[in-house]
């Protein structure tokens, strides 16, 4: 889509501009030319000086702390003018959006991204990517003509406060109606724990199964042999596949508007119009309606030809609009289910007795290649396949419904997604976005993308301040190709899209919108320059993130104590250990060390250790740490002094809730030891522990993390 206005500068904002590049030095910009450029940007004539005979539509938008009950326990939340979600914002096409976002917040920052709306960069609201923080007592107030109609939404783009209950929905009406409907809903589909999200983001970085456990779809090797898998199961572990997961989080509700069940308007023959978003921060969710197959009119926010999906997959920051017709007599269900079968959420249409909507069948919790085999059909179907019961999302069946231009020439490149499910960290192409340069492109220039998903999890790419055109090498017509601002990428699959950079030059997100995948680094920056390649006076931007976690471990039992505390940064461990005998003569082994990880096999490390055992000595060492086939680690360090130690360690899921941890280790100085524990899962922080050391003895006692 063209943008039809640029930005207009007085002599101020050239005066803005000399300072800028005055503070210039050997060519790097500085933060101080970061807040200049916002500065210059920020005096510029807004959207209404811009269009003085465009409509003003104003909103006031107050974020702030609030305790709430979402999901059966009252919880300190996050809430717009009260409430979860915000406020729905209704506009018309060619308006101009006046939003003031004053933070309540005491002790934190905020931001509002406007999803799917072609703003101005500056007003994109990406926390110093585009725009200013809003600091906490401070408001800013967006300004930006709507160039488009169709359903979008708003959320914060500051830590995990999405998850906490900031977002709401936008509703842009067309100049010129051309769909019609008896009624308008908005049903924003949510996730919600009463947990915090950090501590959510803690638990997952340190690779615990908890959520796994919690919903039921934890992996163990008699689950594996009940379900006559145990054969795929090894051969998963073999080839250093993680268990499938097709949600990170256990959630403890699901949510329509912020209700456990919604009602929806109508009499018996009209038509509802319904515009779904989903909103929730790791949650795709299966649609399916009592009443039958739903008609979609509408892809984020784009009017599409017509189609009926029986049942329709939504990913992360999707949007769709669906027409249903409510039925003569009786209350229908209207089911959003949670794509791992965890939970589900209702609407119902009518009034009178129940007509319950068909869930979808629950996923097979082992049988991954089946489930490949299944992605691999639906994205190369063989002419009239019937309809999965389990679809991917439906876009070989989309066509926009006005064709739009299609680039005649376009550069390409390739994005692989990439992750460590075990230490939880997520990138493009391996690198976390501190370690990667801007993707740049020309203004007016065309970019065909290659999105590659090497991982075994469904991942929603959304871009900022762009719509993309969905490439399918096989489309007759790629005028008619489907436009969208985000695309689930399934498990070991590839997805192409093409977009022009013609929206204005500047920063401009692209990241995975599973909020614990982006907030770990499954994100990027793609910087529009000049059609001569000149580029902003300052960095190109990176969008700042919580990224340092300290979790720990520790058991104690009759015979040892022993345990670990480990702060992770991004590739950066930084690790305590200990064991400690019961009694005073069985001596101890303390290590400090920092630990750099090369990759999602190899890490070095380098350290302090205090041995006081048989043989033991204290002095510096450095070693590696290397994952074989079937999760073996493989450990080989040599310290000052003539220690030098092998060692592997592997830890065997015997059943949901019963592990066992088997090590073994042999010293030039220390000798051979092993050890082998039983762990029981209590909770979420504790097990009971029962095993053998050649160091300490036998022992049983208590484990907690922590």
């Amino acid at each position: 889509m063209s943008r039809p206005f640029t930005s207009r500068f007085n002599l101020k904002n050239i005066a803005y501009g000399l300072l800028l590049w005055a503070s210039v030095s050997t060519g790097q910009a500085c933060e101080a030319c970061r807040k200049l450029y916002f500065q210059g940007m920020e005096n510029a004539p807004k959207a209404s000086a811009l269009y003085p005979q465009a409509k003003v539509v104003e909103y006031k938008l107050d974020i702030s702390e609030k305790d709430l009950t979402p999901a059966g326990q009252t919880v300190r939340a996050l809430a717009i003018n009260g409430g979860i979600p915000g406020p729905t914002l209704h506009f018309k096409e060619g308006d101009v959006a006046r939003i003031t976002v004053t933070n309540g917040l005491a002790d934190d920052t905020t931001s509002l991204h406007w999803h799917g709306v072609l703003v101005p960069n500056l007003e994109d609201g990406v926390p110093v990517v585009t725009t200013p923080i809003i600091a906490p007592g401070n408001s800013r107030t967006f300004e930006f003509l709507l160039r488009q109609h169709g359903t979008y939404w708003y959320h914060s783009h500051t830590g995990h406060q999405e998850q906490r209950g900031v977002y709401g929905a936008i509703v842009i009406e067309p100049k010129i109606p051309t769909i019609r409907a008896d009624h308008d809903q908005v049903i924003v589909l949510g996730d919600w724990t009463n947990e915090t999200p950090s501590e959510i983001q803690r638990t997952l970085l340190r690779g615990s199964d908890w959520y796994s456990f919690r919903k039921g779809t934890a992996q163990s090797l008699l689950g594996a042999y009940q379900a006559d898998k145990l054969g795929e199961y090894l051969d998963r572990e073999k080839a250093l596949v993680p268990p499938m997961d097709l949600s990170d989080v256990a959630y403890d509700a699901f949510l329509m508007n912020g209700q456990g069940r919604l009602q929806l308007p109508g009499k018996p023959g009209e038509t509802v119009r319904v515009r779904l978003i989903n909103a929730g921060a790791a949650t795709y969710f299966y649609l399916d309606a009592a009443t039958g197959p739903l008609k979609i009119i509408a892809a984020d926010g784009q009017n599409v030809v017509p189609i009926e999906q029986k049942r329709l997959l939504i990913g992360p920051a999707e949007t769709y609009d669906v027409l249903m017709t409510v039925p003569a007599k009786g209350s229908w269900e209207f089911r959003a289910t949670a794509l791992d079968s965890s939970g589900a959420v209702s609407a119902w249409l009518g009034d009178g007795s129940a007509h319950a909507a068909t869930p979808p069948p629950a996923p097979a919790r082992y049988g991954m290649n089946a489930y490949l085999t299944s992605i691999l059909d639906q994205l190369d179907p063989e002419p009239g396949a019937k309809e999965s019961e389990r679809p991917l999302s439906p876009y070989a069946k989309l066509r926009a419904a006005t064709p739009h231009p299609v680039a005649s020439a376009h550069r390409e490149l390739t994005l692989k997604l990439t992750g460590d499910m075990m230490r939880y960290e997520w990138s493009f192409d391996g690198l976390n976005p501190h370690e990667a340069e801007a993707i740049k492109i020309k203004e007016g220039e065309s970019l065909r993308v290659r999105l590659v998903n090497n991982t075994m999890m469904h991942h929603p790419i959304h871009f900022h301040g762009h719509f993309f055109r969905l490439v399918d090498a096989h489309d007759k017509d790629p005028a008619t190709s489907p436009l969208k601002h985000t695309v689930d990428v399934p498990p070991m699959s590839v997805r192409t899209i093409e977009f022009t950079a013609n929206e204005g030059q500047g920063d401009w997100l692209i990241h995975c919108h599973l909020l614990y995948h982006h907030l770990t680094g499954m994100v990027r920056t793609i910087r529009v320059t000049a059609a001569d390649g000149a580029e902003p006076p300052h960095p190109a931007g990176t969008h700042s993130m919580p990224s340092t976690y300290v979790w720990g471990q520790a058991a104690f039992t009759t015979a040892n104590y022993t345990g670990f505390i480990t702060l992770q940064d991004g590739r950066n461990n930084w690790n305590i250990n200990w064991d400690d005998g019961l009694k005073g003569s069985d001596g101890h082994e303390h290590e400090l060390s920092y630990q750099r990880y090369l990759g999602t096999r190899l890490s070095l490390f380098t350290g302090y250790r205090s041995n006081t055992m048989d043989g033991g000595s204290d002095g510096f060492f450095l070693g590696a740490n290397y994952r074989l086939p079937y999760f073996i680690d493989f450990k080989i360090s040599q310290q000052s002094g003539g220690e030098l130690r092998f060692g592997v360690m592997k830890m065997l899921q015997l059943t949901e809730r019963l592990s066992l941890d088997l090590g073994l280790r042999h010293g030039r100085l220390t000798g051979t030891s092993g050890m082998a524990n039983l762990n029981y899962l209590l909770t979420k922080s504790f097990s009971l522990t029962a095993g053998y050391s050649s160091d300490f003895g036998t022992g049983i006692g208590l484990l907690t993390r922590f």
